[in-house]
């Protein structure tokens, strides 16, 4: 009998294959909105009990919700609120022409009155403390309340214009815009509502950029200093920079990715705790013209800095709370300052250059604090990126001794995580502040000051 041909293996896998995924991006449901979440979102829930995160909502609300992402048996989709059935006492017609589904990405609760924000960031922190971190607010030494910064206190349908530097994209036809939601498509824009005036005035989307991918452009806060930094796509040519105000223009390497100058300074002036501080070109300050001192002030009311402490400023970045530190802790005492980013270093050198007793090392936290060969420290500051600090680093930070730590964070999740391993280590949440120095977004930058457990008995 003749053998049977074989099956070939592609044949096989074809009929061992699972069956594709239905999309159900497009479907709409009409829901109930829950909570918030965080993320700037809303949790909903379909009649048949799928997750649905929710933007452009408020908790209360009946929505018509329009599925953005997300698959049949999916843990959970996305969607937008595309129809109010029953509107929040909270909402508002949202300032920004360019706000609401499938449109900028870059606000999330323009159609929220600015109270409402707050508590909406707040219920957030105190969610995650307490899934996190087992934390009630009390017991992290927080009232509950999130403080707007000096002159953003502002009426319901009224935008602070707080944002000093914008990352603009640029559209086929060389518009500047910004990003839609979790999207590299372009929103072309004539003016972003929530950038500083010093940003508005340079005229950025009034002008033909053929041939960049992007702008980020900024405008100091402590000084008149206007910068802009230009992302050329492949091979373009980079134009003939004519804006509405002088200005610096840097260039984005198209081998190397770094900065380099074209003309001008290539650093911006800002200012805090009187003292100014040089920012490169990629540095790191404060976005919120506000948020450099507000953020000082915090850490160093919290810190209480004697005469004579040594102190650690972590993930320091150009070296504002070094600065600090050093101002407080005197001739007697002294400082180390840790940083990866090259050019931060560069700076933070520079701008503390007139402290003996204050050091700057560059590299990563992790790897640079073992090798310092510090056995302890009476104050510690860190400010880590969103993603935190992490188990090993904390670890390494509780075993130091030290007095009183401050931990600065963009991030309330990875702030619970961090503080829960604080715990571990043997340190307490003595207090908590909160300040919404990103209005009209999600985020939120806490201030947490802690101290080892056996002193809060």
């Amino acid at each position: 009998m003749q053998a049977e041909p074989k099956k070939s293996q592609a044949g096989n896998a074809r009929e061992g294959a699972a069956e594709p995924a239905v999309s159900l991006v497009g479907k709409e449901y009409e829901v109930e909105v829950g909570p918030v979440a965080h993320g700037g979102h809303c949790i909903a829930r379909t009649a048949e009990g799928q997750v649905l995160f929710v933007r452009h909502t408020l908790p209360g609300e009946t929505v018509i919700a329009r599925v953005t992402e997300g698959e049949e048996g999916a843990r959970f989709l996305r969607a937008d609120a595309v129809s109010v059935l029953e509107p929040s006492k909270d909402r508002v017609e949202a300032p920004c022409p360019y706000a609401g589904p499938g449109r900028c990405g870059g606000c999330d609760w323009q159609h929220a009155k600015p109270g409402a924000q707050r508590r909406l960031k707040g219920e957030v922190i105190a969610e995650q403390l307490q899934r996190l971190a087992g934390l009630t607010p009390e017991e992290a030494g927080w009232d509950g309340t999130v403080m707007p910064a000096e002159g953003d206190k502002l009426p319901a349908g009224e935008v602070p214009s707080w944002r000093t530097r914008v990352q603009y994209a640029v559209d086929a036809d060389g518009n500047a815009g910004l990003r839609r939601h979790r999207s590299h498509e372009v929103e072309p824009i004539e003016h972003c509502m929530i950038a500083a005036e010093g940003v508005s005035e340079l005229g950025i989307e009034q002008r033909d950029w053929s041939g960049m991918a992007s702008i980020e452009a900024i405008a100091a806060s402590g000084s008149q200093d206007r910068q802009v930094i230009l992302a050329p796509k492949p091979g373009a040519r980079l134009p003939i920079v004519e804006l509405d105000k002088p200005v610096s223009v840097m260039r984005i390497g198209e081998k190397d990715g770094g900065t380099h100058r074209v003309h001008g300074r290539p650093f911006v002036r800002e200012r805090a705790d009187g003292r100014t501080y040089r920012v490169g070109s990629g540095g790191f300050w404060q976005v919120h013209p506000k948020a450099a001192e507000t953020l000082m002030l915090a850490v160093m009311q919290g810190l209480t800095p004697r005469k004579g402490d040594t102190a650690l400023d972590l993930y320091c970045g150009v070296g504002l709370f070094a600065g600090a530190l050093a101002d407080r802790v005197g001739e007697k005492g002294a400082v180390l300052g840790i940083e990866s980013g090259k050019r931060a270093v560069e700076d933070a050198r520079h701008n503390l250059a007139s402290f003996d007793r204050v050091r700057i090392e560059q590299g990563k936290v992790e790897s640079v604090l073992p090798r310092t060969g510090i056995t302890e420290a009476d104050l510690i500051v860190l400010d880590p990126p969103r993603a935190g600090a992490g188990k090993q680093t904390v670890k390494h930070l509780a075993g130091l001794g030290a007095r009183r730590i401050a931990y600065v964070a963009c991030d309330p999740a990875a702030l619970a995580r961090d503080l829960g391993y604080f715990r571990d280590g043997g340190y307490r949440v003595r207090t908590l502040r909160a300040f919404d120095l990103f209005p009209m977004t999600h985020h939120v930058e806490c201030v947490a000051i802690l101290e080892p457990a056996e002193k809060g008995r």
